[in-house]
């Protein structure tokens, strides 16, 4: 290599001496030793010295005057090369020569090391020297794979085999530090690649990827790293990110394909492709012939054209233009188009990180890496990305920011290897029909990858993907998007795989990545997002989208209850949860982790049935259908996979989804054009142009056919489509919306039993940090209303002490002053500026605030233009005190109540429950109605759907009081009643209730005819009930008159007929008299004596639903000779019907007799809708009573 004359002022002389020196005095070729390398006297100290100058020179200071130095001088190509050349294999027990190998190699590392400076890092002094130096490293590459004396990559690898033949117990830190240096050059020679932008000397083969590859498979530097791969995790641990790099800058950019292509096909592919490229050509000589130059185009030309617009002319240079009005009009339109500036995009990233660049392979070079990746994949590839996989998720210190985009390129790249391997072995098996390796391959199962298909990769990659997508690194995003993509099509092979346990083992992997929702529109969002990222990234996002679209659909069809789980944010009783833990846990060491929960925590997650056709609806969309256009506009680039892939998107647009619409735009059709038509079209023999053609057929076919329905769509072609525009052209009207009014906050309300003052207080603290101007607001509304009603009230005052005085002379009549009231006017609460009047609508605490405060809603409905006011009833020293204390709690606000366990003011506050509507006493639904029948037509009959089921019951209002009334009253000897008894009471209450339900009924179905006066029938009808009323006294009279009372007043006992009652419930006293044994209650008992009280009704003999009270017995167990006065205990009920009342006994004394005749009247005047049947209802005691009843005759 021959570099120009050094310039003395690129570099300080000082340095540049001692630099020379070190290099003069390290040695050189001697006339004694036949032009070998000789070893200066002190040559290892001179390496030392070399490394100490790189170091802290150019490192510390940040510089790059020694390299530049060092490259001048020749040092690695005169000196270290030859010293590494010269130490012999047998030579490899001897100490000194091994320093000085390793020292060299220790020289070599930072040499070799590449450039790494964007521009912000750069200076003038790496300005100066940088492209200078990468010409260096390519020279160094060169003269280190083709070194023409000895190998220096195996020399180098004998350097560091003793390390390595250590186990990782007996190895040293530096052993490790040798091992680690090894790997580091193998990095850096594998990642020197020529610099574009310079000139390159010698041949580019010398330093090509092909080069590299045949170099490391000859000097067995493949061997070593696929050993050190297979043990890693075992024998090796910290060399695995170095090995990765060294696998990434050997991989990247090589076709798959390709590589495990046999002879035959890579040439006849390589056939096919020179011929494409060489049609290509013609074809874009054909375009350039039809407008080429000519021998007189240095002679000018312009024309004006004429304009069909009130007879305007443009100017239109160029010759080419006189050929045809056709040509004409292009280039006027060519020079009315605007082309917009672009934005120079900088090129911060390097270039040996770019992986999507295609690289060739020579044939040799093909072979050796296929048999390395192939070992690799069998031994090396598991326990290698396993024990990278945790490094990363450790985050441990030797993972650097580029490795895992590195990982998971590396991922994609051995899968796809992986997928062409089995299919190559499949072919293959069906050519040669041998058993033996039909059986081999039937035997082969997934798990030889199965380290990248488990639940943490799964977690490594999505949180990769969404981490890089939200810092736009559109590189890593790629490296993420084409793993997905290989992990996808590696499932769908196992789940094709003959194998069961491959093929369970693929349902489980896609039910787990389909049941995150975050994972489809994490897909969405990725292909909605393309710009301008390149077409790398284009191709990569459109294949994800194709192959999830694939794929997912398959299995949704598979599995008809798939689940998804949709991710939403947790409400604030939650938050207030999660604030409480991290209150709880200030105190630990891991607050950043227990951040990370507590964000994680806050967010809730749900399950739905999944909908594929929802789904796929979000790909329709104007962003995704854009990138899928700006993909195919490279239809001449593209391979059959490829235009295959866009054609069924376009297809899946247009058909499945029947949304053509979205395609209905100027430029997609004339692109579509363009592709069939040409000119520079698809090829018409291409595998995929008959599918184009039948595509773009029949959408311009529904085109022109929507043109017909639709004549807007005219306009509407030059614009991209929204959703009302689509569901307009597509449906002919706009889709109808329903506008909703924005939502109420809930309401709140403080815990706990505070007062009114305590109350403000917590809601003030609650406000004092973020709302305090809130608070400030509320204060000065309260002070101003309170001065308003403070005048008011003086103004009353005044007008009331006047009109007490008299009226003046002169000042008119008492009528003509004005009218004091004594109810203020209510104050109406203005808002002071827009976001305050949203914060009263929208802020819950604001609105608790200013209900404590006192002020209320005028509007009955809460809306956001609702009403607040300050009631009448307010006085203004309620006001005034209610101003002190917001006063008070602003100035000095409590955050924490309680004392041994306090609790923050925020959380005091809690959603008030909503209040239950209250029913209408006669509902169906209603708890506690007295109708219960198990006839439900019967009940649908009496009540209909819109039945009487808000009408009010006196009758039953007057029961519930009644009984209410008895429950207070405790009988002195209470009976206990069988349950037979009270079923056939229970039955009997029914049907009374049903036959009342039966008259209230009818009043539904009166007619209008009824309501019609009718004098003479009415007169009438009073008369005939005046009579009736009078009858009725008279008989009173007449039996009370007659002593039809039974004589209980005198001790004599009566026998009450009570049918329905069992014998066993009666008993005999000691004088052979029959009476009825009722138990002594306890005083506290209340579910008994409730249901006794309730209890208190019986049937009739004929089951008529008339209610019966009950008579009980006038004895006593305590004195039978005991008078109890007719009058002292009131009756509960009478009842004159002859049914029930058949046994009659002897009459009172005729006082007794008046008095009940007394109330009895009163209870007849009293109940005129029923003439049969008069009642007394009054509050009844326990004691003994009597029974009347009519003769037998009546």
């Amino acid at each position: 290599m021959e570099f120009e004359e050094p310039s003395h002022n690129t570099v300080d002389p000082e340095v540049r001496a001692y630099v020379y020196s070190l290099v003069s005095a390290l040695g050189g070729t001697g006339a004694d030793e036949d032009g070998c390398y000789v070893l200066g006297d002190d040559a290892l100290a001179c390496l030392k010295d070399l490394k100490k100058w790189l170091k802290l020179h150019d490192e510390k200071a940040n510089r790059l005057d020694v390299a530049r130095c060092l490259a001048e001088a020749n040092l690695v190509k005169g000196d270290l090369l030859e010293i590494l050349a010269a130490w012999p294999e047998a030579a490899t027990e001897d100490k000194i020569k091994s320093k000085i190998a390793l020292a060299c190699l220790e020289l070599l590392v930072p040499l070799t090391w590449p450039i790494e400076k964007n521009d912000t890092q750069m200076t003038v002094n790496h300005h100066r020297h940088v492209p200078y130096l990468q010409l260096a490293q390519t020279s160094y590459k060169r003269a280190i794979l083709e070194h023409e004396s000895a190998t220096v990559l195996q020399t180098a690898v004998r350097i560091g085999l003793p390390s390595i033949a250590l186990s990782m117990a007996e190895r040293s830190s530096r052993d490790e530090g040798i091992i680690k240096l090894l790997m580091y050059f193998f990095r850096n020679i594998a990642m020197i690649s020529p610099p574009q932008n310079l000139p390159n000397e010698g041949k580019e083969g010398e330093v090509s990827r092909s080069a590299t590859i045949e170099a490391y498979h000859c000097q067995d530097v493949l061997a070593l790293l696929l050993t050190i791969s297979s043990n890693m995790g075992e024998d090796f641990n910290t060399q695995d990110t170095v090995i990765m790099e060294v696998l990434f800058h050997l991989l990247k950019g090589v076709d798959v394909e390709k590589l495990f292509m046999d002879k035959k096909k890579l040439k006849s592919k390589s056939g096919d492709e020179l011929k494409s490229l060489l049609a290509q050509e013609a074809g874009m000589h054909r375009s350039y012939a039809k407008n080429a130059p000519t021998r007189h185009n240095r002679f000018g030309t312009m024309i004006w054209v004429k304009r069909d617009d009130a007879g305007k002319v443009s100017t239109v240079s160029g010759q080419d233009v006189l050929k045809d009005s056709q040509q004409t009009l292009s280039k006027m339109d060519q020079t009315k188009k605007w082309n917009k500036p672009r934005q120079r995009v900088k090129n911060e990233e390097p270039a040996y990180d770019r992986f999507d660049m295609p690289v060739p392979l020579t044939e040799s070079a093909s072979t050796h890496l296929r048999a390395f990746v192939e070992e690799f994949l069998d031994s090396g590839f598991n326990p290698m990305f396993n024990n990278v996989r945790r490094a990363i998720e450790r985050e441990a210190e030797r993972v650097l920011e580029a490795h895992q985009q590195q990982f998971f390129y590396l991922v994609s790249w051995f899968l796809e290897a992986e997928r062409v391997r089995r299919r190559k072995k499949k072919e293959s098996e069906k050519r040669s029909r041998d058993k033996k390796l039909e059986e081999t391959f039937e035997a082969d199962s997934f798990a030889l990858i199965a380290t990248v298909l488990n639940q943490e990769s799964f977690i490594l990659l999505n949180r990769f993907m969404q981490d890089r997508l939200d810092l736009k690194s559109w590189r890593e995003v790629q490296a993420g998007m084409r793993c997905f993509t290989q992990i996808l099509l590696i499932v769908q092979d196992m789940a094709e795989s003959p194998l069961e346990e491959d093929q369970e083992i693929a349902e489980n992997i896609q039910n787990r990545i389909f049941y995150e929702e975050t994972t489809h529109d994490r897909i969405v969002a990725i292909l909605r997002g393309y710009k301008d990222q390149g077409f790398g990234y284009l191709d990569s996002c459109t294949e994800l989208s194709h192959v999830f679209l694939r794929i997912l659909e398959r299995y949704s069809r598979e599995n008809v209850n798939l689940q998804v789980r949709s991710r939403r944010r947790a409400r604030k009783s939650q938050k207030a949860a999660v604030k409480q833990r991290e209150k709880s846990n200030e105190d630990n060491e891991d607050e950043a982790s227990e951040m990370e929960d507590v964000a994680e925590a806050e967010r809730v997650s749900r399950e739905r049935k999944f909908d594929f056709t929802r789904f796929s609806t979000k790909f329709m969309t104007q962003a995704c259908i854009d990138t899928f256009v700006s993909f195919a506009k490279y239809f001449t680039d593209l391979d059959t996979e490829q235009l295959k892939r866009a054609h069924r998107f376009f297809y899946r647009v247009a058909f499945k989804q029947d949304l053509s619409v979205m395609l209905f735009r100027l430029d997609i059709i004339a692109l579509f054009n363009r592709m069939i038509k040409g000119p520079d079209g698809l090829d018409s023999g291409g595998p995929m142009f008959r599918e184009w053609d039948e595509l773009v057929r029949q959408l311009v076919k529904k085109m022109i056919k929507k043109l017909e329905q639709r004549p807007e769509l005219a306009v509407e072609l030059l614009f991209s489509k929204i959703n009302s525009t689509t569901y307009y052209l597509e449906y002919g009207y706009e889709k109808q919306t329903a506008s909703s009014q924005p939502r109420p906050p809930a309401t709140l309300e403080v815990r706990g039993s505070m007062t009114i003052e305590e109350q403000i207080g917590v809601i003030v603290a609650v406000l004092y940090d973020d709302k305090l101007e809130q608070v400030d607001w509320v204060s000065r509304t309260i002070f101003s209303a309170a001065e308003e009603r403070q005048s008011w009230e003086s103004e009353v005052i005044a007008r009331q002490d006047q009109s007490q005085s008299g009226p003046e002379p002169n000042s008119g009549t008492l009528a003509d002053q004005p009218k004091t009231t004594s109810k203020a006017p209510s104050i109406t609460v203005t808002p002071d500026t827009d976001s305050l009047r949203t914060a009263i609508f929208k802020e819950a605490r604001l609105r608790l605030l200013m209900s404590l405060s006192g002020m209320e809603r005028l509007a009955i409905e809460d809306e956001p233009k609702a009403t607040w006011i300050i009631p009448s009833s307010l006085t203004s020293a309620e006001l005034l005190h209610t101003y002190e204390t917001i006063e008070h709690h602003r100035k000095n606000p409590v955050f924490e109540y309680g004392d041994d366990d306090p609790i923050s003011a925020e959380e005091l506050l809690r959603r008030k429950p909503a209040e239950k509507i209250k029913r209408a006493e006669y509902d169906d639904e209603s708890e506690g109605d007295d109708i219960a029948s198990d006839d439900d037509a019967e009940n649908d009959f009496l009540y209909p759907f819109s039945g009487p089921v808000d009408r009010p019951n006196a009758h039953h209002k007057a029961l519930d009081a009644l009984k209410a009334k008895r429950r207070k009253r405790h009988h002195s000897n209470p009976v206990e009643i069988d349950d037979e008894t009270l079923e056939a009471r229970r039955r009997a209450r029914e049907k009374a209730d049903l036959e009342k339900a039966r008259k209230v009924k009818s009043a539904e179905f009166i007619r209008d005819s009824d309501e019609e006066s009718d004098e003479e029938r009415d007169r009438a009808f009073f008369a005939r009930e005046e009579m009736r009323r009078k009858g009725q006294r008279e008989k009173f009279k007449e039996a009370f008159a007659a002593g039809r009372v039974k004589k209980n007043i005198e001790g004599e006992r009566v026998n009450p007929r009570v049918k329905g009652a069992k014998a066993s419930r009666k008993r005999k006293n000691t004088a052979g008299e029959i009476e009825y044994g009722w138990k002594r209650r306890k005083a506290n008992s209340d579910s008994d004596d409730e249901r006794s009280d309730d209890d208190e009704e019986m049937a009739t003999d004929d089951g008529s639903s008339l209610p019966v009270r009950r008579a009980t017995s006038i004895s006593s167990a305590e004195s039978e000779d005991e008078v109890t006065p007719l009058s002292s205990p009131p009756l509960v009920g009478l009842s004159l019907s002859s049914k029930a009342t058949e046994d009659a006994a002897q009459p009172p004394p005729l006082a007794d007799a008046a008095k009940v005749s007394e109330m009895a009247l009163d209870a007849g005047d009293g109940e005129e809708d029923e003439a049969d049947d008069i009642w007394v209802s009054t509050a009844r005691r326990r004691g003994r009573i009597a029974v009347l009843e009519d003769s037998e005759d009546e």
